[in-house]
């Protein structure tokens, strides 16, 4: 349940991050620890366990991530 609500979130980054595609890399970074840190705080509700969610949360951006770059290689 956690892994696919921070799907959610890092979907909703992706798209913000496409959004702001004209914004300098420190902004970009910003938002990435923004958004994480909310993926961090659902994922910290559900599971009631800080060492737990930040394992999920790094398995749900390290999956996520390689479902993005391969759909990119696939589609280009």
């Amino acid at each position: 349940m956690v892994i696919i609500l921070q799907f959610i979130i890092w979907s909703g980054y992706t798209f913000i991050e496409w959004l702001s595609s004209h914004d300098q890399l420190i902004y970009k970074v910003i938002m990435f620890f923004v958004f994480f840190y909310l993926a961090y705080l659902l994922g910290n509700q559900v599971t009631k366990s800080p060492r737990k969610t930040l394992f999920i949360t790094m398995l749900s951006l390290v999956i996520y991530t390689s479902i993005h770059y391969s759909m990119v290689q696939i589609i280009h």
